[in-house]
């Protein structure tokens, strides 16, 4: 346990500077402003993807040593496309979560008035989060799905169409000469996302504020079946912070469990959960166990960490006194 309290970004690269990051393109997207927060990653390789799965694949491929992708917002919810591929078309890893504060942005070609638009552009995720503010400012305006907020902004770059506009970042308004006509348009102030580091192969050390992510697949469809699943933790005491079942692609009706719980596999209770659901359910995929994200984050890792020595302590005292 000593080593667990060190640094987490040691899990992604010891090379910081030959580290190879694929994340999702172009400039000025969500995802570029969350990827430049994490000091280690912005210092090695940025790869520029055009899309979340292209992220992912060439993860898995070895094309880039990490991936960063979108996981979950706070008003729209799982990024399916990130979960879908990481449950079944992928063997990675996640390494950390990332979580920032969003704040969307209504962008244009400079001086367009609101009255002017009648398409607006972005990733559906960002889109929805704004549905009030575009019911109001711009009704029975068009929808177009584009990769990336960022790609939308581009395109209208590009493009020269005065009657479109985008929803995306400040930052790319910037890069691609463009004005923000309206700022903070999301529905709920409160609004963040959560991005996930995924690599092909290890577990970051156990840090005592970690979270562990798996995919529990039923072996059977029938009554009390979620139940027995969620004994398993109940009866350890081990809190879920989130739970949602998806399709398996297999058949209509057939579904598995998303399940991210509080603690690291190196915890013993942890794996003895893990262990029992790998054997009464017909499968558990394990998508790792990292450090928890959230600004109180380091002290309570600094406290557990203390905690933990001083159990170890008092352990060692107890042992000491083995007759020999």
């Amino acid at each position: 346990m000593p080593d667990a309290v060190a640094s987490p970004h040691d899990a992604v690269a010891s090379d910081r500077a030959s580290c190879r990051v694929g994340y999702l393109g172009p400039e000025g997207t969500f995802t570029e402003q969350a990827l430049l927060t994490q000091a280690d990653l912005a210092a090695g390789e940025l790869v520029m993807l055009p899309s979340i799965p292209e992220v992912l694949a060439a993860t898995a491929s070895g094309a880039v040593d990490v991936g960063f992708v979108a996981i979950e917002n706070a008003i729209e919810g799982s990024v399916n496309i990130t979960i879908d591929v990481l449950a079944f078309d992928t063997d990675l890893l996640i390494q950390r979560e990332v979580v920032i504060p969003v704040e969307l942005c209504l962008i244009t070609l400079p001086g367009v008035p609101l009255d002017a638009i009648d398409t607006v552009m972005s990733f559906p995720h960002a889109s929805a989060q704004c549905q009030r503010f575009l019911a109001e400012a711009v009704p029975g305006v068009r929808l177009q799905a584009t990769n990336s907020t960022a790609e939308a902004a581009r395109l209208i770059a590009e493009q020269r169409t005065r009657s479109a506009a985008a929803i995306g970042t400040a930052r790319a308004a910037e890069v691609y000469g463009l004005e923000v006509a309206r700022a903070g348009i999301e529905d709920h102030p409160e609004n963040a996302t959560r991005f996930v580091v995924v690599a092909r192969e290890g577990v970051p050390p156990a840090t005592g504020h970690d979270k562990t992510s798996i995919v529990v697949f039923q072996r059977a469809d029938a009554p009390g079946s979620l139940l027995a699943i969620l004994q398993e933790f109940a009866a350890r005491s081990i809190n879920l912070s989130k739970l949602e079942s998806r399709p398996t692609k297999r058949g209509l009706g057939d579904y598995c469990f998303l399940i991210d719980l509080e603690g690291h596999i190196a915890d013993e209770v942890v794996a003895d959960a893990l262990r029992n659901l790998k054997m009464k359910q017909a499968d558990v995929k394990f998508l790792g166990s990292y450090p928890a994200a959230g600004e109180h984050g380091p002290a309570v890792r600094e406290e557990a960490s203390a905690a933990w020595e001083a159990a170890a302590r008092w352990v060692e005292g107890l042992r000491a006194q083995i007759r020999r």
